[in-house]
C-alpha cells in the first residue's frame, strides 16, 4: 500500500488538522472529530451532516455558507458515535433547531437517532432526514432498504440555501424530504478502494471486469461483468434509474460524480454519454455537475445521480456557496 500518510491510526486527526489550517472558514475539533462553522447566523437552522470518512469531500468539505453548519467525521468507513454527532449538534444549534441529515446506513441512522435524543435532553430541537436514493440494490451489508449515496450533495446543497435565507426547521426537513424523494442515484467501479487501516484493496475486481451498482464503501452491486466502453457503462447507469422513477415532465439536475480514482477528462466524456441517454428519453437538463463530490477514496469509477428539480429545487441550488468542496456564485 503507497499512501501519503504518516500512519494508519492518525488518517483522519491528520486530514482535520489540515483542513484546519487550509480553511478560514471553519474551525475543527480535533478530539471528536467535528467541523464546525466559524461564523454562524443567529436565529438560523442548523444543519449538520456526517459519516465514515473517506468521502471527501463529503462531509466536511460542504461545511460553510450555503451548506452545512457542521460535520461528524467517524473513522474511515466507520459511522461517527452519537458523542460526535452531539458535538456537530450543540455546535450548529443557533436557536432555530437543528437538521440531521443522514446517509441510509445502519451505523449512521442508529447514531444520529441517539444523538438526537441527547439534544432533545438539551432543548435543541432536531429534525432528521434519511436520504436511500441508490437504485443499485434494495438492501446492501450496511442497510435495511437502499443506500444513501451521491443525492446526499444535493439535499446539503437545496436545503443548506433554504436555511441561508431563513425558513424554519418545518420548512427545511419538508424541503429535504421532496428532494430525497425527486432524486436517484446510480455507480460503477473499475478498481476496489485501499482502506488504510487494511492495508489492501477490499475487494478483487480483475482488469477485464467492472462491478455494477456498487457501494460508496466497497459494497457488491448488482452483478460483475467484462469491461465495456463509456457508452454502454452509461446506459447501464442512466437505464436503471429511468426505470425506477419517471423523470419526464420537470428537468433534472444531473450529477456526475467521480469516486475519487478517475480523471476528469473520463468524468466529462461520460457525461456526454449520459446526455445522449437523457435526450434520447426526452429528459431535459437543467443543470450539470462534473467532478468529485462523494467518493470512495482511491476507487476508479463514477456514479449518476439525477434530480428532478422545479422552480423552487433550482432556485435554490443555484443559491450562493463558500465551502472548501464546492464554491459559486459568491
Amino acid at each position: 500500500m503507497k499512501k501519503l500518510i504518516n500512519g494508519v491510526d492518525d488518517v483522519i486527526t491528520d486530514t482535520l488538522r489540515g483542513v484546519a489550517l487550509a480553511d478560514p472558514r471553519v474551525e475543527v475539533d480535533a478530539d471528536l472529530k467535528v467541523v464546525y462553522r466559524k461564523n454562524m447566523k443567529p436565529g438560523k437552522v442548523g444543519l449538520v451532516s456526517g459519516g465514515g470518512s473517506g468521502h471527501e469531500p463529503l462531509h466536511g468539505g460542504y461545511v460553510g455558507t450555503g451548506m452545512l453548519d457542521a460535520a461528524a467525521a467517524g473513522e474511515v468507513f466507520t459511522s461517527p458515535t452519537p458523542e460526535q454527532v452531539l458535538l456537530a449538534t450543540q455546535k450548529a444549534n443557533q436557536g432555530a433547531g437543528v437538521l440531521h441529515i443522514v446517509k441510509n446506513y445502519t451505523g449512521d441512522v442508529m447514531n444520529f437517532e441517539m444523538a438526537a435524543e441527547m439534544a432533545d435532553a438539551e432543548d435543541i430541537p432536531v429534525q432528521a432526514v434519511v436520504v436511500a436514493d441508490d437504485v443499485a440494490v434494495q438492501d446492501s451489508l450496511y442497510t435495511a432498504g437502499r443506500r444513501g449515496v451521491g443525492l446526499t450533495v444535493l439535499v446539503e446543497k437545496i436545503v443548506g440555501a433554504a436555511a441561508e435565507e431563513g425558513r424554519d426547521l418545518d420548512d427545511c426537513l419538508a424541503l429535504a424530504e421532496k428532494v430525497c424523494d425527486r432524486g436517484r442515484s446510480m455507480g460503477i467501479a473499475l478498481t476496489s478502494c485501499t482502506v488504510p487501516a487494511v492495508g489492501h484493496p477490499t475487494f478483487d475486481l480483475p482488469e477485464d471486469e467492472m462491478e455494477i451498482g456498487i457501494g460508496i464503501h466497497g459494497e457488491p452491486g448488482r452483478e460483475r461483468v467484462k469491461l465495456e466502453d463509456a457508452k454502454s457503462i452509461a446506459k447501464r447507469l442512466v437505464d436503471p434509474i429511468l426505470e425506477d422513477r419517471d423523470f419526464k415532465g420537470d428537468p433534472v439536475i444531473v450529477m456526475m460524480n467521480g469516486m475519487g480514482g478517475t480523471p476528469l477528462s473520463e468524468l466529462y466524456l461520460m457525461y456526454a454519454e449520459v446526455k445522449g441517454i437523457l435526450d434520447a428519453a426526452g429528459v431535459e437538463v437543467a443543470r450539470v455537475m462534473v467532478g468529485n463530490y462523494i467518493t470512495s477514496l482511491d476507487m476508479a469509477g463514477c456514479s449518476v445521480t439525477l434530480l428532478s428539480a422545479d422552480d423552487e429545487l433550482l432556485k435554490l441550488f443555484d443559491a450562493p456557496v463558500d465551502t472548501a468542496g464546492l464554491r459559486w456564485g459568491m
